[in-house]
């Protein structure tokens, strides 16, 4: 069962300059991508969304990074979570999640729109030690999913400004250049020292759980096709096994055995999709033993079985929807 969680009901009351800043933002992008999918620009870590209809559930990994919805809206699930929100707030990943996604309000007339931006861990970091105690929240939150990965919040009217200025780069390149790392820094140090801060600091903490759990995470995204070893893997972080399990929950929303699956699949897909290999050829590069097994799992997840989901998406990447 999922545990649906919408965007802050603190929106309703928002600051009055945010909706025509957030209007600002959503012209910038509807007149620099006028067809659907997931835009690459010429800023690195910059991608510029457009979706023109309500669509279906679509699975891909989220990296670390931060979004903001300049119109329409979505929902998100990651594991028992179902996360729904829309223009006037702001979505951050500090870690590599296995999510499923899909766009609720978009049509021709007022597509979804949205920006993004990628997140290097080690400039969070840096960020975080030169704003030392300055940026630390003594402010207590009630969210039981104040550990989760992936979380929202109420727009920050500083975000909602560089990020525009950030897309307004794009115009000029030889400015992009220089200024876009300025302002791309910018709008992580404005999400430290507002509402998203804390939980943010915490996936940068050496000696926080979550920081353990981003550790773990990240030799089992580097690892999933090997046999999982919950033992050895809570004996580098130096965490028991009982408490990996549960801050892993925390953080992903499920076990680990259920992300390993989730990053196996999707890889399969990637190298079916990409490097054109057989079902049976890629469920052994990822570590299933069984293609049957595999295709199961696979038809679970994706919808449909390997070589009928795959065949699909080629023919939507031809017709430039998103993949």
């Amino acid at each position: 069962m999922l545990n649906i969680v919408h965007s802050p009901p603190e929106l309703a009351s928002i600051q009055p300059p945010a909706e025509p800043m957030c209007r600002q933002l959503a012209d910038l992008v509807s007149s620099r991508i006028t067809t659907e999918g997931i835009h690459k620009t010429i800023i690195p870590g910059l991608e510029l969304f457009r979706i023109d209809a309500p669509s279906g559930c679509v699975s891909t990994v989220y990296e670390p990074s931060l979004c903001v919805i300049a119109q329409g809206r979505k929902t998100v699930e990651l594991g028992d979570r179902e996360i729904v929100y829309g223009a006037l707030s702001y979505m951050v990943s500090s870690v590599d999640l296995p999510v499923q996604g899909r766009v609720i309000d978009a049509s021709p007339e007022q597509p979804y729109l949205a920006v993004k931006i990628s997140i290097d861990p080690a400039e969070v970091a840096d960020l975080v030690l030169q704003l030392g105690d300055s940026a630390a929240s003594d402010e207590q939150t009630d969210c039981p999913y104040s550990g989760c990965g992936l979380c929202i919040a109420q727009i920050d009217l500083g975000i909602l400004d560089a990020m525009t200025r950030l897309v307004q780069l794009l115009d000029s390149p030889t400015d992009a250049k220089v200024l876009a790392p300025l302002i791309q820094r910018e709008i992580i140090y404005r999400a430290l020292v507002g509402e998203m801060g804390p939980r943010m600091r915490e996936f940068v903490s050496a000696d926080s759980q979550s920081h353990r759990i981003s550790k773990v995470i990240s030799v089992l995204k580097s690892r999933f096709a090997e046999p999982l070893r919950v033992r050895e893997l809570a004996e580098d972080v130096n965490m028991s096994e009982s408490a990996l399990y549960h801050s892993f929950k925390q953080v992903t929303r499920m076990s680990p055995v259920q992300f390993q699956k989730k990053l196996r699949l999707h890889e399969a897909r990637r190298l079916m999709l990409s490097e054109g290999l057989e079902a049976a050829t890629a469920s052994y590069r990822v570590g299933y033993e069984s293609p049957s097994h595999f295709s199961r799992e696979y038809s679970r997840m994706f919808g449909a079985p390997p070589r009928a989901d795959v065949t699909k998406l080629r023919r939507e990447t031809r017709m430039g929807m998103p993949a």
